[in-house]
């Protein structure tokens, strides 16, 4: 199997080379596994005929680790990782993490907040005239003027910040290819301003005639309004057939978004998926205990790319794309022979998925000639008409992978997309599913239960996934397996009210379900969601959406999820008292918590109950609701 990149100056010069083509700078650990952006481009340009030397994680309170290549001879490649850095960094109530899932140990610190634009500033200090482009996550979700919430405020386009030449975005692979061939020819990097899946800026002199152009930078920091109109142009251009040139003014400058690139073909995915991945960390990270992102990753196939169940909190629209693509199953099942013969192998596929793990089809027959719906979903509230639904080929797959040698299990764990199952007429995957590829427990995405949530999630309602939730344990029950489904629920979700969290909090009592873990909603950069967050306003629509922002209220919502934890007991009263919902404190079973002062409360229902006896006093008296809220 072939070797790592060079890492090291003397690790270069062993390959025969003494300036490398490009120096690809990251703020993860480098892992060369096909789910790491940085193993995929390193690997394709590698295989191109490019020399590439990788600097993970650099050093970045001198310029020291930035020259240790010296300058490239094309140009740096800069990415803040598979997250963005500042989503690594803090949790959604901007408190520190510990931890550092893509980090050697898992240990936090080892890249700087905001990691894409200080890595260029220190490039900059070091090499003046260097040709940088930036790519990955970090950068693209940050590619026009957006609100960023840890700072609360709006920040100009990433590439204005970080001094870059060229912003590459979404799935880069034909962008590097052909930034890498006009590079190797002599273009200078300021002059690539054609290749699709690109940002650039230029005076606006030439500005590019044709394009949509978005309210600047300007209007969308002081009008909500406009940075609500400007969200909605930006999406509503992200199709590679039917998207235009966008651009947006920042000062002097224009800020030209290219139309995405096309999406890999069949053959090229496969071609992707067959370069030669060590598929682990770098062994410089052994000594630490190895990189713990790798963990779930290190035994899954991806076998598709793109998602048309188009969130509204999610990046994959503006990153990714809604166009579904898959690799053959031919391709998919070579991976699957490498993954046994590693050694550490212990019989278990553990992902076969993507975005969504069901999707092997473009949702619909139109989307060739005509591209996505603008402004539409394909999927929520109800499934289109037109919407393709159909199990078969992914089904086939896994039935292959289940028959290779030393495969004892394969599992489905990047998530299903239950309304789309439901859409099938034909239930032989779900009975599969239920039979096969399920560990104990599956992981599905309700996210609320309130419809009014829901629509502002652009998620479908809650009956699609009570319906499934009632088939699920059907099938299971019917196959004597004791297996459970795992809803992941947000809480305080733009449109979300106090009402509606109570909503939630009900349905989790009515079905006796505790979850142990609750995920507030999390502005990141470049969604719907955190434009409505924003703005407080629906860009489809521009009507007025509720947001619960406050300290106060998004930990109501929060507490409401978990009403049974008795340090959340305080604050489950007050947000019941606020929303006027007395009727659930109590001991009674309907109730959601007991009152401060239970024994009071208790006196009041005895004499309550001696009245409505007739003097004869109830000693069957109900004193621990919580145990009656638990299947």
């Amino acid at each position: 199997m072939q070797e790592f990149l060079p890492v090291t100056k003397e690790e270069l010069l062993k390959t025969g080379v003494s300036q490398p083509d490009f120096v690809y700078i990251t703020g993860d650990a480098y892992v060369d596994h096909p789910s790491f952006g940085a193993a995929i481009i390193t690997r394709l340009l590698q295989h191109q005929g490019y020399s590439v030397a990788v600097i993970a994680q650099p050093d970045w309170h001198s310029t020291k680790d930035f020259t240790r290549f010296g300058m490239p001879r094309l140009s740096f490649l800069v990415t803040g990782g598979n997250i963005d850095s500042m989503v690594a960094h803090y949790t959604s109530a901007k408190r520190k993490r510990n931890t550092d899932m893509y980090s050697p140990g898992g240990k936090a610190g080892l890249r700087p907040d905001r990691a894409v634009i200080t890595y260029c500033r220190k490039i900059r200090l070091a090499y003046p005239n260097a040709s940088i482009a930036i790519g990955g996550l970090e950068a693209s979700l940050r590619r026009f003027a957006h609100y960023d919430y840890w700072d609360d405020t709006v920040r100009p386009s990433i590439l204005l910040e970080s001094g870059a030449d060229l912003l590459m975005y979404g799935m880069g692979e034909h962008q590097i290819t052909e930034i890498a061939a006009l590079l190797r020819d002599g273009v200078p990097i300021q002059e690539i301003t054609s290749v699709r899946g690109t940002c650039y800026l230029t005076d606006p002199v030439h500005t590019p005639w044709g394009a949509v152009q978005c309210p600047d930078f300007t209007q969308v920091c002081r009008d909500k309004k406009a940075y609500a109109k400007a969200t909605r142009q930006q999406y509503d251009q992200q199709d590679e057939v039917t998207g235009k040139i966008v651009i947006q003014r920042h000062g002097n400058k224009m800020l030209v978004q290219n139309p995405p690139a096309y999406s890999l073909t069949e053959a090229e995915l496969d071609a992707v998926y067959d370069l030669p991945y060590q598929r682990r960390p770098h062994p410089m990270y052994d000594s630490a205990g190895g990189v713990p992102g790798i963990e779930e990753v290190q035994f899954s196939i991806a076998h598709n790319r793109g998602c048309f169940g188009y969130c509204n909190f999610c990046s994959i629209a503006l990153h990714q794309g809604r166009r579904v693509t898959c690799r053959s199953e031919a391709s998919i099942l070579r991976e699957a022979k490498k993954i046994t013969e590693m050694p550490n192998f212990k019989g278990y596929i553990h992902d076969v998925g993507g975005p969504t793990a069901n999707f092997r089809l473009p949702s619909c027959k139109k989307q060739e000639k005509n591209g996505m719906c603008t402004g539409k979903k394909c999927l929520a509230p109800v499934p289109c008409k037109a919407l393709q639904v159909d199990h078969t080929a992914y089904l086939h797959i896994l039935r292959q992978l289940r028959a290779l040698p030393k495969v004892k299990k394969v599992f489905i764990r990047s998530g299903i997309r239950f309304d789309y199952v439901m859409a099938d007429k034909d239930d032989t995957f779900f009975k599969e599913l239920v039979a096969e590829h399920v560990s104990g427990q599956l992981k599905v995405a309700p996210e609320h239960v309130s419809d009014a949530v829901l629509d502002k999630m652009g998620k479908p309602h809650i009956a699609c996934y009570e319906a499934f939730q009632k088939r699920f344990y059907e099938i299971t029950k019917s196959m004597g397996k004791k297996q459970y489904l795992v809803p992941y629920l947000m809480s305080s979700h733009p449109g979300s009210t106090l009402q509606d969290a109570i909503q939630l909090s009900l349905f989790l009592r009515d079905h006796g379900m505790h979850p142990e873990q609750v995920q507030d909603f999390y502005p990141t950069p470049g969604t719907i969601s955190t434009c409505m967050y924003y703005t407080e306003l629906d860009p489809y629509t521009m009507e007025p959406v509720y947001v619960p922002k406050s300290p106060k209220d998004k930990a109501m919502q929060r507490a409401l999820l978990q009403y049974y934890l008795p340090q959340n007991r305080q604050i489950v009263l007050s947000a019941l008292r606020q929303a006027g919902r007395q009727d659930l404190i109590g001991t009674k079973p309907n109730c959601l918590v007991a009152p401060n002062n239970l024994r009071k409360e208790k006196t009041k229902q005895n004499y309550q109950n001696k009245s409505l006896k007739g003097g004869n006093f109830s000693r069957n008296r109900n004193t621990s609701s919580k145990k009656s809220h638990r299947s």
